[in-house]
């Protein structure tokens, strides 16, 4: 156990790289976004309700250990976005990306006047600037700073909104929560604004008022003439170095432009007859978008997932080793084949030929389409095969035709079950078939109809049995294996002939207990997975650890040697509350 939990210690840290890094920044800095913006929508009430939320807030995010987090995950995000600006070789990806990234690299140049006016004016002279006092300065005092604090609201929120979506958009539950997404994007900062708009128009009616300037405009809350010099001067070092700093930057990636080609340029085959030239340092993927080669990848070419894989032809032993993000993506897909890399990490240093294992017209970086599921989605399924056994004895024994009646008799009653129980026959592979389950059900339902198909299959291949029984010198048999994890859903094939799928692990694992009916001699496998999420109490069936193919650790799973004797146990009183 202690081992199997150091593994999967190592196999968490190995899946996290500077994406996950920004990506968990990014979320703190949103999450206070959202915190700032709710408080801002307050003062469409009155001044003193934006009093008692800016007291919450500011009580919360100054606590001293959530404050580290956060000014820690804002000096992480926007060096790695200053970073992203350097690293990134090739902007014609999306046009939504540039321009996130454009976004976020403008905030802090509009944010800087804010942070040092109102944090730094406190650490340095104990200046209490609060709602009132940034209002009178916005509507009254520097109006000219009004619309820059405007535009940096909305582009932060643009900026976080796009970020989310990169990385919600392949989850299974976005399609359902997407309106309402979508609402709370726009209703946020609407009323933020508003709040913003009716607060200083209170301001701006109080101002006239002696007393309230006296008690919101004095010395110790908005600090001297002298003091306000000192923070414009810090203000403008400030935004002079962050300009400077981009300014290096875009010098720095022009420097390595040249020097990339001065030292030299290598060729990429893809197998095809198409060949490009590109400096070194290049990716795969980055290479063949510049040079508009199609290529497949679903993330867009963030190492999260691997429809970008691409087969080296020849010698592998001059590549870079693969990073520990490459490594571990090629590890969830099972792939220990020196020669298979994914082609938005590799970066040759050679001369390379290679083809590409996904076709780049179903699933491309570029592709723009209505329904995110066809191009590919992440979600729970529940797959189960099904196989007819001895066909080949069938077919020798039988003419053709007679053969094709039967296994499309056997094929119809298998799919007859599947359809009543909830689930979707997917793919027919000769003599077999793959049923998919939960496209529209949860997780407990996908499980559970699976395993009445598997009983409802028995009954109809009894019957197909008693109908064929004086043409068959055998009844048929068959074999059926369950198993259920996240999987990629999406449209796999060539131009008009695409077929929607699934493709992971738990379809390849589904597939292996299927085959292993044949030496445990029963009729259908099933995953200790499917059991717990169906819900069905642990003594209902025999219980077994079997080597899966592929996988390094054992699989407890059940078996069932009628799958008739399912229907019992699915739909009585061996299931228990999920």
């Amino acid at each position: 156990m202690a081992s199997s939990a150091r593994q999967q210690l190592r196999e968490f840290f190995r899946g996290i790289g500077l994406r996950q890094v920004r990506l968990a920044c990014g979320t703190i800095l949103f999450a206070y976004l959202v915190s700032h913006f709710l408080n801002h929508a307050l003062g469409n009430i009155s001044l003193d309700a934006l009093a008692w939320g800016v007291n919450w807030h500011t009580a919360f995010w100054q606590f001293r250990p959530v404050a580290f987090i956060f000014y820690g995950a804002c000096l992480v995000h926007s060096g790695l976005g200053i970073w992203a600006l350097y690293q990134r070789r090739q902007f014609g990806w999306k046009a939504i990306e540039p321009l996130q990234l454009l976004l976020g690299l403008s905030i802090p140049f509009l944010i800087i006047a804010h942070i040092v006016g109102v944090r730094l004016g406190q650490t340095l002279y104990g200046h209490e600037k609060l709602y009132p006092q940034e209002l009178y300065i916005f509507f009254i005092g520097a109006r000219q700073r009004l619309l820059p604090m405007l535009a940096v609201l909305v582009i932060a929120w643009v900026h976080g909104c796009i970020g989310l979506y990169f990385w919600l958009r392949m989850r299974r539950f976005f399609k359902r929560a997407a309106p309402f997404l979508l609402a709370a994007a726009v209703l946020i900062p609407t009323l933020a604004l508003l709040g913003v708009y009716q607060g200083g128009r209170t301001v701006i009616a109080d101002s006239t008022d002696p007393a309230w300037r006296h008690d919101n405009l004095s010395a110790q809350h908005v600090g001297t003439l002298e003091q306000a010099d000192m923070l414009d001067r810090i203000t403008s070092g400030m935004t002079i170095g962050y300009v400077g700093l981009l300014v290096l930057v875009l010098l720095a990636r022009g420097g390595r432009a040249i020097l990339e080609r001065r030292g030299g340029m290598i060729s990429l085959s893809y197998g095809n007859g198409r060949i490009v030239r590109v400096p070194k340092g290049l990716s795969v993927l980055e290479a063949s978008l510049r040079h508009n080669v199609p290529h497949a990848s679903v993330c867009g070419g963030r190492a999260r997932c691997s429809t970008c894989r691409i087969r080296i032809i020849g010698d592998c032993s001059m590549l870079p080793e693969p990073s520990p993000r490459e490594a571990f993506v090629l590890s969830r897909v099972g792939s220990t084949d020196p020669s298979i890399r994914l082609a938005c990490q590799l970066k040759p240093t050679t001369d390379l030929s290679f083809f590409q294992l996904f076709t780049p017209h179903t699933m491309s970086a570029t592709a723009h389409a209505s329904n995110p599921t066809r191009i590919g989605q992440e979600r729970y399924l529940v797959s189960l095969f099904v196989d007819i056994r001895g066909s080949t004895q069938l077919a020798e024994t039988r003419l053709p035709f007679d053969t094709v009646f039967i296994v499309n008799r056997f094929l119809s009653a298998v799919s007859q079950a599947v359809i009543e129980s909830g689930g979707q026959p997917n793919q027919f592979v000769g003599d077999g078939m793959l049923a998919l389950f939960g496209l529209a059900s949860s997780r407990q339902q996908a499980c559970l109809q699976a395993l009445r198909a598997a009983a409802q299959i028995g009954k109809n291949i009894d019957e197909l049995n008693q109908f064929l029984s004086h043409d068959l010198p055998e009844p048929i048999r068959f074999g059926i294996g369950i198993h259920g994890g996240e999987v990629i859903v999406g449209d796999i094939g060539y131009r008009d002939h695409m077929v929607f799928t699934a493709l992971g692990d738990a379809v390849n694992v589904a597939a292996r207990l299927q085959d292993m009916t044949k030496t445990l001699g029963c009729e259908a496998i099933f995953s200790e997975e499917v059991r717990i999420t169906a819900g069905l109490t642990a003594d209902a069936l025999p219980e077994q650890e079997v080597a899966i193919r592929g996988r390094n650790e054992p699989m407890t799973v059940r078996t069932v040697d009628d799958t008739r004797t399912l229907s019992a146990l699915v739909n009585g009183d061996q299931v228990v509350a999920a």
